[in-house]
């Protein structure tokens, strides 16, 4: 990319962010592409959520890339198949890779806006421009908070590698994938370092999910009494914004069970089964949730702090 038009990008990007940042949806709507703009609600509700997180903080443009997807083909039903970039960053031995789903063809960039403070944001966006030397516009926005108790994506890496060094997979677990969390802009965005903590958090997986976690494949943990409990999710929680992450554990409701406190109570047992088998996570994070799932039924939620779980 030649100066000239990163910059444009650069100014592009930065104008759009601040706008976010203002509150300014009609000024984000007139710069968006028309399909979405003709159904903002979706971006609005975005805006509405993090431009007060914004407030106050210096916005700075991080990264821009070119992404060209003119020849981007249709697929034999006619949707379009996912487009495919590998973006060499310029003096480094690494790359920034993006796989977007049904992309349509044009001309498409991404842009990385950071908003430092002691509570630091990042809205990356996805931009399309429709005809050489026409604007910049929204394509996508993706807000994502830099830090989680305090700390960020980079500290959570090397405390999940401390933590697989002395076996504290579970801690170890939980910790590699905030960290992923947090240096990851979005879903279909990958790269050379991010793929490293992949490769790393894979390598320190606790023994009883190397196979993986899932709806598929859930970890049974079973009770003091012997009562089994599938967890298909086991997961970083920084929803209370506490000094230590929780740790959210989605598992598999008892659709046997109709009354309210015996299900509290069964997931108030299961969280302290999973406490008790590994015991290193207490001193690591403020508390457990327990989300206990079945189709067609409302989740059962309980949140206990470490001291009220036994």
């Amino acid at each position: 990319m030649q100066p000239a038009e990163r910059n444009v990008l650069a100014d592009a990007s930065l104008a759009l962010a601040r706008k976010v940042q203002a509150n300014d949806q009609p000024g984000v709507q007139a710069a968006t592409i028309p399909e979405f703009a003709a159904n903002f609600s979706g971006i609005a509700s975005a805006i509405t959520t993090v431009s007060p997180k914004l407030a106050g903080k210096n916005a700075e443009v991080e990264q821009v890339y070119l992404l060209d997807a003119s020849g981007n083909a249709r697929n034999a039903d006619g949707t379009f198949s996912n487009a495919e970039f590998f973006c060499t960053l310029n003096g480094r031995n690494a790359e920034a890779d993006f796989s977007i789903p049904g992309l349509p063809p044009g001309r498409y960039a991404f842009a990385m806006v950071d908003f430092a403070g002691s509570s630091p944001w990042t809205l990356s966006m996805l931009l399309r421009q429709d005809g050489a030397g026409s604007p910049w516009k929204l394509a996508g926005l993706f807000p994502k908070e830099n830090s989680a108790a305090g700390h960020d994506g980079l500290w959570y890496w090397r405390q999940g590698r401390t933590m697989a060094a002395s076996k504290a997979l579970w801690v170890a677990y939980i910790y590699y994938q905030q960290a992923r969390l947090l240096l990851q802009p979005t879903v279909f965005v990958s790269s050379t370092h991010l793929e490293s903590l992949r490769s790393e958090s894979t390598s320190a997986l606790p023994p009883e999910i190397a196979n993986g976690i899932g709806p598929d494949t859930p970890l049974l943990v079973n009770g003091a009494d012997g009562t089994a409990y599938r967890f298909f999710s086991i997961a970083p929680d920084n929803g209370l914004h506490a000094d230590k992450l929780d740790i959210a554990i989605h598992m598999q409701m008892d659709p046997s069970i109709t009354d309210p406190a015996v299900a509290q109570k069964r997931n108030r047992d299961a969280m302290s089964a999973f406490v008790k088998q590994h015991p290193e996570v207490r001193e690591n994070f403020r508390g457990v949730w327990v989300f206990a799932e079945a189709p067609n039924r409302p989740a059962v939620t309980t949140v206990a702090a470490m001291n009220e779980i036994h």
